[in-house]
C-alpha cells in the first residue's frame, strides 16, 4: 500500500552482513569517546578531586549533586549500549521506543555541542576568547582542561553515532522518509505546528539576542560572564530553534519537498531544544551551590518555553511518522 508516493509497509531484515570497516571505526570511536567522561564521573563519585580547582563550588558536593553525576555517568555509559544496537544483527529486532527514546536524546544533548564547541575553538584560536585575566576573576569551577577533553568526547560521540544511526534507520524505516512530504496535515496537527514554529521564531530571536549582549531573563551572574564565547552557545540554540520551526512548517505545510529534509530538522531541531530545555529547566531547579541566587524565575520560564517547544515539534513529527505507517 502507498501514501503520498511512498510505499510504508516495511519489515526488516532478519540479518544482516557483519559492520564493514567503517562501522567498525565509527563504534570503536563512539565507545573510546566516552571513556574520558565515565573515569571522570567515577573518580568525582569516589571522592576524587581530579579537574576541580581549590575553591570550586564543587567541593561542597551535596545530595544532588552526588546524584546528577550518578544520573550523567549512566547517560553516557548508555552510548556504549546504542553502539552495540546500531551494529549488531539482532540490533534490529529491538523494540523501537527503546532505541529512538535515548537516540532521540542524545540527539537533543549532543547537537548544541556539535554546533557550539567547535565554534568556540575558532574563537579562542582567533584571540577573542576570555583573556587570562578575565578567566582569573571568574569563580573558580572546572579546570579548563576538563572541558576540552569531555567537549571533544562529546562532539566524537555525536558525529560517530550520527554516522551509525543514519545507516541503521535507512535500513530499518527508510521508506518512511522516502519521497516527498505529500498532503497537508490535518488542521489539529496544522495548529500544533503553528504554534511550535511561531515559538521556534521567538526562541531564535531571543538566543540571537543574548548572542549580541543583550541581558534581559539572564540572572545577574550569566549577563556579567556575558563573552564571545557565551555567544557562540546562544547562536548554537538559535540554530537549533530555528531548525525546529523551519522543519514542522514544512511538514505541515506538505508539497513536493523530499520528506528525509523537513524530517531531519525538525528532529535534530525539535530534540535539541526540547532536551536542552528540560536539562536547564531541571538544572535551575535543583539547589544552588553558590548561594542563594540561581537562575532568574524568568530564565526559568524561557528554559519552560523551550522544552515546550520542542515537544509540540516532537508532536508534529511523530503524528507525520505516524500517518506513513497508518497509511
Amino acid at each position: 500500500m502507498t501514501t503520498r508516493g511512498v510505499h510504508t509497509t516495511y519489515e526488516p531484515r532478519s540479518s544482516t552482513p557483519p559492520p564493514r570497516a567503517g562501522r567498525r571505526v565509527l563504534a570503536a570511536a563512539a565507545v573510546a569517546a566516552t571513556l574520558p567522561y565515565l573515569a571522570l564521573k567515577a573518580a568525582w563519585l569516589s571522592g576524587s578531586r581530579i579537574g576541580i580547582p581549590d575553591g570550586s563550588v564543587l567541593l561542597e558536593a551535596g545530595p544532588f549533586l552526588t546524584a546528577a553525576n550518578a544520573v550523567t555517568l549512566a547517560m553516557d555509559a548508555t552510548v556504549i549500549v546504542l553502539v552495540l544496537v546500531l551494529t549488531r544483527p539482532w540490533g534490529l529486532r529491538t523494540p523501537a521506543w527503546m532505541l529512538t527514546v535515548p537516540v532521540f536524546t542524545a540527539t537533543g544533548l549532543l547537537t548544541p555541542v556539535l554546533l557550539g564547541f567547535p565554534g568556540q575553538l575558532l574563537v579562542r584560536a582567533l584571540g577573542f576568547g576570555a583573556g587570562p585575566d578575565e578567566a582569573a576573576a571568574r569563580q573558580p569551577f572546572l579546570d579548563d582542561w576538563v572541558f576540552t577533553v569531555v567537549y571533544t568526547g562529546f562532539t566524537l560521540q555525536g558525529l560517530a553515532l550520527a554516522g551509525l544511526f543514519v545507516p541503521y534507520a535507512r535500513q530499518r524505516w527508510g521508506r518512511r522518509w522516502q519521497g516527498v512530504v505529500g498532503e497537508r496535515l490535518p488542521s489539529p496537527t496544522g495548529v500544533v505546528a503553528a504554534a511550535a514554529a511561531s515559538a521556534a521564531l521567538a526562541l531564535a530571536a531571543l538566543f540571537l539576542y543574548w548572542a549580541f549582549g543583550g541581558t534581559a531573563g539572564l540572572s545577574a551572574e550569566r549577563a556579567e560572564a556575558h563573552g564571545v564565547e557565551s555567544a557562540v552557545a546562544s547562536v548554537a540554540h538559535a540554530i537549533c530553534a530555528l531548525a525546529a520551526g523551519l522543519g514542522v512548517w514544512l511538514l505541515s505545510r506538505g508539497g513536493t519537498l523530499p520528506a528525509r529534509w523537513p524530517l531531519g530538522l525538525t528532529w535534530v531541531g525539535g530534540a535539541a531544544t526540547l532536551a536542552w530545555g528540560a536539562w536547564l529547566l531541571i538544572a535551575s531547579l535543583a539547589p544552588q551551590p553558590d548561594g542563594p541566587e540561581g537562575p532568574s524565575t524568568a530564565g526559568q520560564l524561557i528554559y519552560a518555553g523551550q522544552m515546550a517547544t520542542g515537544a509540540l515539534a516532537t508532536a508534529v513529527l511523530t503524528r507525520f511518522l505516524m500517518s506513513r505507517r497508518e497509511s
